[in-house]
């Protein structure tokens, strides 16, 4: 039942967050006795500090009050940031870890360490050891953001933003040959 009832909250969480200037990541019910806990996961472009998650919760709370037939029975919220250890899995994982250090174990071959660059829909940039290489959302078995104590190497976020700025000229070029229609992005 749990399942079920998170799949018919699911819009109108995603709509309450949504209207908060939020995403939903997640969305998850449990039945905890005779109540159910329902946990909800907001993100942004630009994360979500403390006083953001206290805004989405209001958001969601007034939500789930208005549609309080669909819950039918008392409920905890708790409404969260998915913090550091989240993996990343999706390319909007990918695209807010920009610039941060990630540990990448690929299906095939060895862990590494790198700087995330230009997410596209397929494959992210990662500057591993001083080169910019693709790597493959669908290779990825597991991915980790790792906690930084200093600033990033003020080099290695040029070499990014290098690479960005070619990979956003290439795709400019490749939509000027087309007549406006977008074709695959490059690399």
């Amino acid at each position: 039942m749990p399942n079920d009832l998170a799949k018919r909250l699911e819009p109108i969480i995603a709509d309450a967050v949504s209207d908060a200037g939020f995403e939903l990541d997640a969305l998850e019910v449990q039945q905890a006795g005779r109540r159910k806990v329902v946990k909800v996961v907001v993100d942004a472009d630009d994360g979500v500090n403390s006083d953001q998650v206290a805004d989405a919760s209001r958001a969601v709370s007034a939500a789930l009050d208005d549609h309080e037939h669909v819950i039918a029975g008392s409920y905890k919220l708790e409404v969260s940031s998915p913090g550091l250890s989240r993996p990343l899995t999706q390319q909007r994982h990918w695209r807010r870890a920009r610039l941060r250090l990630v540990r990448v174990t690929p299906k095939d071959g060895d862990e590494f360490v790198g700087r995330v660059g230009y997410a596209a829909k397929t494959a992210v940039r990662v500057l591993v050891a001083g080169r910019v290489r693709d790597v493959s959302y669908a290779g990825v078995a597991k991915a980790v953001i790792e906690i930084e104590f200093k600033q990033p190497p003020a080099d290695e976020l040029r070499q990014l933003e290098a690479d960005e700025a070619e990979v956003s000229a290439a795709k400019s070029a490749a939509q000027g040959h087309t007549g406006g229609k977008k074709k695959e992005e490059p690399r």
